[in-house]
């Protein structure tokens, strides 16, 4: 099945259970989907894969990372409240992200196979994660970690 599938089922099951916390946010995962649908139209593409919807839902969690960050200083708990559970809501359909230690780990196989010895080959080793790992590592993480081991 797909994920767009997925979600639509997740929202009707919503709607119909009458879950305050959880349609609110699906209806914004359906609302952008249909959205970037609309702006693919144009290059050709009729429907988003599902690579192209996942690569939407991570972008849709990083604002609200960014929104939390902004509530959180400003001490606005029932903004951040809304805000993390919207992000549970959209992790939900996202693939599981690999831990530290499983993402050191990558790191380290990577600079080994690529043959990297300073920060100036961090685009190389960065293609290559993308390549293989796309989907399960949070490249945020990955950065910090390869800046620490390419010293």
């Amino acid at each position: 099945m797909s994920l767009k599938k997925q979600i639509d089922d997740k929202l009707n099951q919503a709607l119909k259970a009458k879950d305050k916390n959880t349609y609110p946010t699906l209806r914004l995962i359906v609302s952008a989907i249909k959205d970037a649908e609309i702006a693919g139209r144009s290059k050709g593409q009729k429907e988003l894969k599902d690579s192209d919807i996942i690569s939407l839902l991570k972008k849709m969690v990083k604002q609200r990372n960014e929104s939390c960050e902004v509530y959180e200083k400003a001490g606005r708990k029932e903004l951040l409240e809304n805000e993390k559970k919207e992000i549970t809501v959209i992790n939900s359909f996202l693939p599981k992200q690999l831990s530290d230690e499983e993402t050191k780990k990558i790191c380290e196989e990577t600079i080994k196979s690529v043959g990297a010895s300073s920060m100036k080959d961090m685009g190389k080793i960065m293609g290559a994660l993308k390549s293989k790992h796309s989907d399960s590592l949070d490249f945020s993480k990955v950065s910090v970690i390869l800046r620490g081991l390419l010293k």
